[in-house]
Formats: C-alpha cells, sequence, structure tokens
C-alpha cells in the first residue's frame, strides 16, 4: 500500500499526533534511556576510579556516553523501524514525512540533534519544542519543522473486506480474464483502496483509482468491453479472482487413499472414498510369464513306478 498511495493521499488517512500522547511517548523513551545511562556511567566509573583516570577525561567520556545514549538510540531506533522508537511503538505513533512516506538515516538525524540542542535542551529551559509543538496545527518541533516530518497516529483496527462484485452484463468477460500476471500486492492494495474508498477526499479518491486501474489494466487482458469506472472495474477484476480462489480450494481432493484402508466385508465400515475397486484380473501380455504346460495324454506306470505321461510300457 505504500508504494501505491501517493504522498497526499497518506496524509489524508492517518491522524496527527497531538503533545500529549507524544510527550508520553517521550516520556518511556527518557526512562529507558536513564535506566541505560545509569548503568554504563556506574560502569564508566568504577574503570575510572579504579585506573585513577583525570577529570578531564572522565568528564568527556561521560559526555560521550550520553550522547550516544540520548541521540544515537533515537537515530537508530527510527532509522531501523522506519519512525518508531520503544516509546512510538507502546502508544501507536511513527514519524513520516511530509509527504507520507517513511523517514530515512537523514531525517532521524536531524530529528534526534535538534531535539537534544534545540527543542529540550536545558540552555533553553526545555521548552522550545513544547511551545513550537502547542503553536503548530500538526504538532510539529523545530526538529520537524527542519527535517520535513510529522508525527502521526497510526491505524491498528482491521479494515472491512469491501464488497466485490460482478456486473450481470459483464459475467462473461470476467470468465475470459487472464488473471496469472496479476500479483498478491496490487489485488491487496486494490481491495484496500475499496475498502477506504468512502474516507478519501474526492480528488484524492479519484487519482488513486485511476493509477490502480491503469496498473490492473496492463496485467489483465482484455478490456472490458463497455467504459468502466475505476472502482467498478478493480471490484470486477478482485470478485473474479476471488471465485476463482474459491473454485479451485473447493475441487482440491486427496491424491491418495490411507494405509490403513480395511478390506471390504460384511463387517468392514464404510470407507470415505465410496466402495473399493474389484482387483485387477491380469491380462496375458509380452512380459507375462506362459501358464506351466499339461500334457493331454493320459498318465501311465512305468516299471520303476512313476508315472509317465502317454506312455503305454510297463
Amino acid at each position: 500500500m505504500s508504494q501505491l498511495v501517493t504522498g497526499e493521499a497518506v496524509v489524508l488517512q492517518v491522524r496527527i499526533a497531538r503533545m500529549p500522547t507524544r510527550a508520553l511517548a517521550c516520556a518511556i523513551d527518557v526512562v529507558l534511556q536513564g535506566i541505560v545511562l545509569v548503568v554504563l556511567i556506574s560502569l564508566l566509573a568504577g574503570f575510572l576510579i579504579g585506573g585513577q583516570a583525570s577529570e578531564a577525561l572522565a568528564a568527556a567520556l561521560i559526555f560521550i556516553v550520553v550522547l550516544l545514549v540520548v541521540i544515537g538510540y533515537r537515530v537508530v531506533m527510527e532509522t531501523l523501524t522506519r519512525g518508531r522508537t520503544l516509546g512510538k511503538m507502546v502508544l501507536g505513533l511513527k514519524v513520516v514525512r511530509d509527504d507520507g512516506s517513511s523517514i530515512r538515516f537523514r531525517q532521524a538525524l536531524v530529528r534526534s540533534l535538534l531535539w537534544f540542542f534545540v527543542d529540550f535542551a536545558p540552555w533553553f529551559a526545555a521548552c522550545p519544542g513544547i511551545v513550537a509543538s502547542l503553536m503548530n496545527k500538526q504538532g510539529k518541533r523545530f526538529g520537524d519543522m527542519v527535517s520535513g516530518t510529522v508525527v502521526i497516529r497510526e491505524r491498528h483496527q482491521p479494515m472491512a473486506s469491501p464488497p466485490l462484485f460482478v456486473p450481470g452484463h459483464l459475467v462473461q468477460w470476467a470468465q475470459s480474464l487472464e488473471l496469472s500476471r496479476l500479483s498478491d500486492d496490487l489485488a491487496n492494495a486494490s481491495r484496500d483502496y475499496l475498502a477506504r474508498y468512502t474516507e478519501l477526499q474526492p480528488d484524492a479518491r479519484t487519482d488513486l483509482g485511476d493509477a490502480l486501474a491503469s496498473r490492473m489494466a496492463v496485467v489483465t487482458a482484455p478490456a472490458p468491453p463497455v467504459p468502466l469506472i475505476a472502482p467498478a472495474y478493480l471490484s470486477a477484476v478482485l470478485a473474479e479472482r476471488r471465485r476463482r480462489e474459491l473454485n479451485r480450494l473447493a475441487t482440491r481432493r486427496p491424491l491418495h487413499a490411507p494405509s490403513y484402508a480395511i478390506p471390504p466385508g460384511p463387517f468392514a465400515p464404510p470407507t470415505p472414498y465410496g466402495a473399493l475397486p474389484a482387483p485387477a484380473v491380469p491380462v496375458p501380455g509380452p512380459f507375462t510369464a506362459p501358464p506351466p504346460y499339461v500334457d493331454p495324454r493320459p498318465a501311465t506306470l512305468n516299471p520303476q513306478g512313476w508315472a509317465a505321461p502317454g506312455s503305454n510300457e510297463l
């Protein structure tokens, strides 16, 4: 979905995160960072005291550790998770660009640096970011303004499956469609578009529907016999695809009978595959052994006492 929806459409579908929710997410991150800092500084202090290091070196090392934990944590988390920290994950928040796409390393680095040195810096009484967020319509702090990002609230509720149908006069056309090139990603994106159809703004709804219909027409054939609007065209193709999938599942049968089947008899239970077939009678062929030879002449006894077929000697 993120690869097909334009930036404008994505922004229209999300809710902007407000200051109280962002503050709670930030508090969760600060608590986690504080725990890590206490552990690291304790280990570092024991090492410095044991090594009799100078105060300047100790202060420099502590400052470096603080920067790595406070700034490095946010940069690494937001880069790897595409805009989430642990606090944002807990509250369902995410940082995206102004066009709705995922942030990269550059945006994460700029946001983190300005968060530490400007927005919540102790020499600014830790208030510039709060004031900017309250005055901005999208809740942006200075780091968001410079990096071109915005914090949104992600949706977690499942989308309802849209009703799919094929108009009666297009049933024959739908049955002749070639759908082998239709990918699951494009089908799922079209299904999501139909499910969110009423939530989109009219302009975004039209543009996105035309874009999906154009991509669908490239991988399917033939074209509909009558002009169709994008939602009706997508619905007809998806409905036919779903019908074929259901038919394929319904016609699937086991290929082999179970090895523990009981031969039929007066007290044998019925088999799930009906009556077992009668054993086949072998038919002589080029690789079938011939039957043993039997002499048609009557057998007689010879002087030694054994029967010799066709012999008249005593």
